[in-house]
C-alpha cells in the first residue's frame, strides 16, 4: 500500500509542479501594454529599418495583437513578444524572458544526462557529455529528430523563428545551442545518430545534473598567453568587458616584442567596451590616429513629423522643396544626427607590436570585438 500511495503522490505532483512553472498572471491589459510599448520604442528609435524593407512594422504589430491577447501562459506570452522582436532581425535588439520563467528553463541538464550542443555544418552535433553517459551518447552524435520531428525542421518551426540576429549563423549557432530548451520536470524524446552511424532513441526528462562533463570544458581566461613554435606568440583577448584585460596585455608587452609573430586570438571575444579593445589596439600599431566606427542615432522634431504626415497625405511634389522634402524625412522617421567623428590619438609611446600578425575571429567575435577589428583593418602588417 505504501509504494501505491507513494506512487499516486508523484503522480499528481509532477504535474502540478509543471502547472505552477506556466504561471498565467498576466491580464489581457498588461499583455497589450506590453506589445504596444516594445512596438512603440521600435517605432521611435530603431536604427535598422532598411536592411529589413519587407517588414511592414506597423501591419507586424497588428497581426500580434491578438496573438498576445490569445497567450495561455506567461511563457507563452513573452514566446510571442521574443517572435516579434525576431521580425526586426538585429543582434542587439531583444526581448528576454523575466527571471522568474528563465531561472525554471533547463538547456543542457536532463537528470541521467549532461547534454551540449553545438552547430557544426547546419547539424547539432554532442561536442560534450556527462562523463558517465559518454558511451551511451557519443561526443560527435548527431541530434537528428527532436520528439519525432527532423532536427533541421524542428529548429525551422519552433527555435530559429524566436530569435533576433541579424546573420544566418548566429540563428543556427543558437538555435542549436537551446535546441532542447524547455521547463524543468517536461520531457523531450531525441533520436541520435552516433559517429558510427547508429542509430539510437532516448526519452529525457530535463532535471538538474552536475556530474562531470566530458571532454571537460577549459577553464576560462579573461587572457591567455602562451610561446608557439619559431618565437610566435599566441594571445587570446576573450573579453572587453573587464578592463582588467588591458592591464594583463600592457604588462605582457616587453615579452611580446621579442616575437616574431603575433597571433592575436578574439574567436570568443562576444565584446564589452570598445575603448578597452582601443586601448589594446594602440599596441598594434605605429600609427598616430587610430579610425573607429561612425555612430549616428535617429532625430526626432514632432512639428516637421506634423507636417510631414500632410505631405504624405496630399502627395506634395518635394523635388526642389527643401522645407516638403524635410518634412516627409522626418514622418517616414529617416533623418539621422550624426555624432561628431574624429580618429583616435594613439598615446602610447614606446615600441609597437608590428610584427607580422594574424588576428583570428569567429562567429563569436562580435560588438566590441568587431571594433577592435575596425581600428586595425588598414594595418599592412
Amino acid at each position: 500500500m505504501h509504494k501505491v500511495s507513494t506512487f499516486l503522490l508523484l503522480f499528481f505532483v509532477v504535474p502540478t509542479v509543471i502547472l505552477a512553472q506556466r504561471k498565467h498572471t498576466l491580464r489581457p491589459e498588461e499583455k497589450l501594454y506590453g506589445l504596444s510599448e516594445f512596438w512603440q520604442e521600435v517605432n521611435y528609435n530603431f536604427a535598422f529599418f532598411d536592411q529589413v524593407p519587407n517588414l511592414n512594422w506597423d501591419s507586424a504589430y497588428q497581426a500580434y495583437i491578438p496573438i498576445v491577447l490569445a497567450t495561455e501562459t506567461d511563457y507563452d506570452y513573452y514566446r510571442a513578444l521574443k517572435r516579434f522582436c525576431a521580425l526586426l532581425q538585429d543582434g542587439h535588439t531583444n526581448v528576454y524572458m523575466p527571471r522568474r520563467i528563465d531561472s525554471l528553463l533547463y538547456r543542457t541538464s536532463f537528470g541521467d544526462y549532461r547534454l551540449f550542443l553545438e552547430n557544426i555544418g547546419g547539424r547539432a552535433i554532442v561536442t560534450h557529455v556527462n562523463e558517465p553517459k559518454k558511451e551511451e551518447i557519443p561526443v560527435g552524435s548527431e541530434i537528428i529528430e527532436v520528439n519525432s520531428i527532423p532536427a533541421k525542421e524542428y529548429l525551422e518551426q519552433e527555435v530559429i523563428p524566436y530569435i533576433s540576429s541579424s546573420t544566418e549563423y548566429i540563428l543556427w549557432d543558437n538555435g542549436i545551442r537551446n535546441l532542447l530548451m524547455g521547463f524543468a520536470g517536461e520531457r523531450v524524446d531525441i533520436r541520435i545518430r552516433t559517429p558510427e552511424g547508429e542509430e539510437r532513441d532516448f526519452n529525457l526528462t530535463r532535471a538538474l545534473n552536475k556530474e562531470d562533463i566530458y571532454p571537460p570544458f577549459p577553464d576560462w581566461e579573461l587572457m591567455s598567453f602562451r610561446w608557439l613554435e619559431d618565437s610566435i606568440a599566441y594571445v587570446a583577448l576573450n573579453s572587453f568587458g573587464d578592463p582588467k584585460i588591458d592591464t594583463l596585455f600592457i604588462e605582457k608587452v616587453p615579452e611580446l616584442l621579442n616575437a616574431k609573430a603575433l597571433v592575436v586570438d578574439i574567436r570568443d571575444n562576444g565584446g564589452g567596451s570598445t575603448d578597452i579593445g582601443l586601448a589594446i589596439a594602440k599596441y598594434l600599431t605605429k600609427d598616430k590616429l587610430l579610425y573607429g566606427s561612425r555612430s549616428m542615432t535617429r532625430e526626432h522634431r514632432a512639428a516637421y513629423k506634423a507636417w510631414g504626415y500632410w505631405v504624405a497625405a496630399e502627395k506634395i511634389d518635394t523635388v526642389g522643396d527643401e522645407w516638403a522634402k524635410k518634412s516627409l524625412d522626418y514622418f517616414n522617421g529617416d533623418v539621422w544626427y550624426e555624432f561628431e567623428y574624429e580618429p583616435d590619438t594613439n598615446d602610447v609611446e614606446g615600441s609597437k607590436l608590428v610584427a607580422p600578425t594574424v588576428i583570428l575571429t569567429s562567429h563569436n567575435t562580435a560588438s566590441a570585438a568587431e571594433d577592435f577589428l575596425v581600428y586595425l583593418d588598414n594595418q599592412p602588417h
